[in-house]
């Protein structure tokens, strides 16, 4: 496993974590939908990846949902997988949401665990906070990672799920090698920045390649797509391979949030089934 900094950040030499190989590290164990706590690794963990054959997962996007009344919200969705929380700083991207007392309060507020994405520059510095302030798994930007190797591992050793995120324009090959270190993948199929944009159907072949990486690697890694995610596209997306989808809108959006949560669930593993990927039902 070759040890790297980011090579669209930086020329510099070799990103040096120390310690434990990445290999013998793992998240800490997460608190699914069932409310019970089980290592990630375990064969019948709900919502795991498509080489454990598990079931698609439905992650509603709390930036859809009403600000005022946040921990309401978060609640009126307790039947899903996770719930997404994007954090965005106004600087790399043209928005502002919350920040890590927010998520330290829906931490409190939920049994739901958290998927923070990170929308926000200098994603060393403040990803391992938000595992602090109580996510279960932290996903930044490799365009915002001076180091994602070491990131990645930092975020593993302090007990969450590492993600590693990429905008629309950039490409999943120049970060193979990083595929062993993360527990999710994270394809935008909008500009991030702004909840209820349009679904980008030309990354779609961007997904089925990520998919195609992974499985080269015989790795159990998530494929999440977070953008535009509905009735109307999710069947795309898990037919193109991916297995974890944010619905924002699709699910706050509608008159009873939970039964859209079962729905989307249902829609991608019927999808998943009829295209011979594990998990589908």
């Amino acid at each position: 496993m070759q040890d790297w900094l980011n090579p669209a950040r930086t020329e510099a030499g070799p990103d040096r974590a120390g310690g434990m190989p990445s290999s013998r590290r793992g998240p800490r164990p997460v608190k699914y939908r069932t409310g019970c706590f089980r290592s990630p690794g375990e064969a019948d963990v709900p919502g795991h990846g498509r080489l454990g054959g598990m079931a698609p997962q439905i992650n509603p996007s709390i930036l859809s949902a009403d600000f005022a009344r946040l921990a309401d919200e978060a609640r009126a969705v307790e039947g899903a997988d996770w719930l997404h929380v994007d954090v965005m700083d106004n600087h790399f991207v043209p928005n502002l949401t919350l920040g890590v007392p927010v998520v330290e309060s829906l931490a409190r507020a939920t049994d739901t665990p958290l998927d923070c994405h990170l929308m926000i520059e200098d994603a060393d510095r403040w990803a391992p906070q938000y595992v602090e302030a109580g996510a279960s798994s932290v996903t930044f930007h490799v365009e915002a990672a001076g180091a994602p190797v070491r990131l990645a591992r930092e975020v593993r050793a302090k007990g969450a799920r590492a993600g590693m995120a990429l905008k629309p324009a950039t490409p999943i090959e120049p970060y193979e090698d990083l595929l062993p270190e993360l527990d999710m993948v994270l394809i935008m199929t909008v500009e991030p920045g702004f909840g209820g944009q349009a679904f980008l159907d030309i990354m779609l072949p961007k997904i089925r390649r990520t998919r195609q990486l992974i499985g080269k690697h015989g790795l159990d890694v998530w494929l999440q797509v977070d953008g535009g995610v509905s009735e109307s596209t999710i069947e795309r997306c898990a037919e193109a391979g991916a297995d974890v989808f944010v619905a924002g809108s699709a699910v706050y959006g509608a008159s009873d949030p939970a039964a859209a949560v079962r729905s989307l669930r249902d829609q991608a593993g019927a999808t998943m089934a009829g295209a011979g990927w594990p998990g589908g039902h």
